[in-house]
């Protein structure tokens, strides 16, 4: 396995927990604004009617050739705050995302977002 480097390459990829226990399917990545380094994945979880994104941040994820593994357990990913699967994660959510992975939230100086997707 080695350090992510470009992430869209692997959308669709399955993702995986430290332990190695499928979560889901990486959908879309979130980059920091004030750094433009990938931060958080949107990763597809559910089935039929219960399918929704949550969001799990990219620090220490590595790849191996069919999945993207992240350093977070299953159980607090699945917890994670969601979008519907055609949703866009607003300005509003963000801080709950920060939150529950207990990571700092600030916005830019000039109060922008902290996460785009592209």
């Amino acid at each position: 396995m080695f350090e992510a480097e470009n992430l869209r390459d692997w959308i669709g990829l399955s993702v995986v927990d430290q332990n190695e226990d499928k979560v889901g399917s990486l959908e879309s990545i979130y980059f920091d604004t004030a750094t433009d380094q990938p931060s958080f994945a949107s990763v597809h979880i559910g089935i039929l009617n219960g399918q929704k994104l949550v969001f799990v941040p990219l620090a220490g994820a590595v790849v191996a050739p069919k999945f993207v593994k992240v350093m977070y357990a299953k159980k607090l990913i699945k917890d994670a705050p969601f979008i519907a699967t055609d949703g866009e994660l607003d300005a509003a959510s963000e801080p709950a995302v920060f939150a529950h992975y207990e990571l700092p939230y600030e916005t830019g100086s000039g109060g922008e977002r902290r996460l785009g997707r592209r």
